[in-house]
């Protein structure tokens, strides 16, 4: 039987050429975007919104009794569901918004092809992460162990070539580090650059921990290292004089691609946890490979929910806490049925952002919260477009991620890409992912929450014509989702501040907290650990 990467091997090159130059459209519109249906998307901020007036909200009519409520429906939410039911707690009840557990790591299908809304990759883990991998052999994704202890991943999740390219002066060259046009004295900071990541990666602190790790939980609380979260990373960058613009364009790729922030906005502990905390192994893949699906990380949601069996309650916004003789009141609000119920518990976890667990706790005494507007969450702008071809330049071939040097978005991946059709010869779905970053998050974020479809659709066609000159025809489907909030961005003095740590900690052991915010860095290996944290501290305490 074929691998995986054999058998997409053999198809590619069919794959290119019907990307290439498929039958035009008919007779041009006067409006050019005329042909392109879509709409515009996005979380039920209006329901949200309630939380800043619930009297709106209609009076509870029923009451319902469980041990343990959960409120958030993203990773840490389902991870720490998932392991409340493993470890003997199944009366649970997890209360989600959205219609569909999965936070940013939600998805959406299409007659060509499943797409991602947010989260696309997993990097292959550290070994030393037994949790992940115990979670991902249930998965599927992890199918054995080789002889000598590493992990064998399923050939059909890996990321097959070519995995990337970056547009760089009209040219596609393979990778995204730029390399083309660059000088003797740009290469040589390139070098040193990838020297220093290379020593970071092994360096341990005088605790014996490692400096850079995932979870960030396990790292070194050597000052001599944490230092480095009081200063920003350009800063850094600055004073050890890496200063060629195309290192520092690759750099701040980088911080917008994790962070949703520039390299002036994160500090430089987590603008080089980026690079030296990534220390997967295994017996099938490199260090730099990752997991992937045409679905994103909505396949490591699915599996979250289906590793458990408890309740899950979409269409649900919880809007009050407070404290009762025996444990912790939530007031509900059913979207769909338009009804609310006062679910009494004898532990709540907040597995939402920090500034909608600020105003769950207006009632609660004794919450270490910082202000509701303190962190940095990014707006976001993700299209998925379903493309009857892409006009190719010269260079590489489409790969899984395609990337422009110094566009104001990240560039798109192929969702297509690891489908295993047979026919793979009708439309594609791309998925361009634009972190909006040249404003304020707060000011973006109404700005972006503001913009209507037709003033979006211009600009993300405009944005795809860079890429490929002549694509407009092409574009059957335009579907744009904001996601206002739609990271933390470890801004300097978050991650190793005093404030993260006391923002974790229980209220009375009844009410628990646990997301990426508490992490500082929205990742899927965050959100996991942070949602097994949470659920440990919750058992020890029953």
């Amino acid at each position: 039987m074929p691998t995986r990467r054999s058998f997409l091997a053999q198809s590619g090159a069919a794959l290119t050429s019907a990307l290439l130059l498929p039958a035009l459209p008919g007779c041009a519109p006067t409006n050019p975007l005329a042909h392109i249906k879509g709409q515009l998307l996005g979380p039920d901020a209006a329901t949200g919104h309630l939380l800043r007036d619930p009297s709106r909200i209609p009076t509870p009519t029923h009451t319902l009794d469980t041990d343990v409520l959960i409120i958030g429906g993203g990773v840490a939410g389902l991870a720490a569901r998932r392991w409340l039911h493993r470890h003997g707690q199944s009366n649970t009840l997890l209360v989600e918004l959205a219609g569909e557990a999965g936070g940013n790591s939600s998805a959406g299908h299409n007659a060509a092809s499943a797409y991602p809304w947010g989260a696309h990759y997993l990097p292959v883990p550290d070994v030393r992460n037994v949790e992940l991998l115990a979670f991902l052999q249930e998965a599927g994704t992890l199918t054995g162990y080789a002889p000598g202890g590493l992990p064998i991943y399923n050939d059909y999740h890996l990321c097959h070539d070519p995995e990337e390219r970056l547009n760089i002066q009209g040219h596609w060259q393979e990778g995204l580090v730029p390399s083309l046009g660059l000088s003797a004295a740009d290469q040589a900071q390139f070098a040193r650059f990838f020297k220093l990541i290379e020593t970071l990666k092994t360096a341990r602190g005088r605790d014996g921990r490692d400096a850079f790790c995932i979870p960030l939980a396990h790292a070194s609380t050597d000052e001599a290292y944490r230092q480095l979260d009081q200063l920003t990373f350009a800063a850094y960058l600055d004073r050890e004089q890496f200063t060629t613009p195309a290192l520092r364009w690759y750099l701040n790729y980088a911080c917008r691609d994790d962070y949703g922030a520039t390299a002036a906005q994160v500090s430089a502990w987590a603008g080089l946890h980026y690079f030296a905390s990534r220390k997967g192994r295994a017996h099938n893949a490199g260090s730099g490979d990752v997991l992937t699906w045409p679905e994103g990380n909505n396949f490591l949601v699915k599996s979250l929910i289906g590793q458990a069996d408890a309740p899950i309650q979409p269409h649900t916004l919880a809007y009050a806490l407070r404290e009762t003789a025996t444990g912790i009141e939530a007031l509900t609000y059913n979207v769909a049925t338009r009804q609310s119920t006062r679910v009494r518990a004898r532990q709540v976890l907040l597995a939402t952002p920090q500034h909608v667990a600020h105003r769950l706790l207006t009632a609660v005494p004794g919450h270490q919260l910082p202000p509701p507007d303190s962190l940095h969450h990014a707006p976001w702008l993700v299209a998925n477009l379903t493309v009857a071809g892409l006009p190719q330049g010269p260079g590489r071939p489409l790969s899984w991620d395609n990337v422009r040097y110094d566009s104001p978005s990240l560039g798109y991946i192929n969702a297509t890409q690891q489908s295993l059709k047979q026919d793979d010869s009708g439309p594609k779905v791309i998925s361009l992912y634009w972190p909006l970053t040249d404003e304020a998050p707060a000011l973006a974020r109404r700005r972006a929450y503001q913009t209507p479809y037709a003033e979006w659709l211009p600009r993300v066609v405009a944005e795809l014509e860079t890429y490929h000159p002549g694509v407009t025809p092409y574009l059957q489907q335009a579907d744009l989702w904001v996601w206002g909030h739609g990271m933390v961005a470890p801004t300097p003095g978050l991650l190793w501040g005093a404030a993260r740590q006391a923002a974790m900690r229980p209220v009375r052991n009844r009410i628990f907290f646990a997301h990426t915010d508490f992490s500082g860095i929205s990742i899927f290996e965050e959100g996991f650990y942070q949602g097994i944290r949470a659920a440990k501290e919750m058992l020890a305490v029953i």
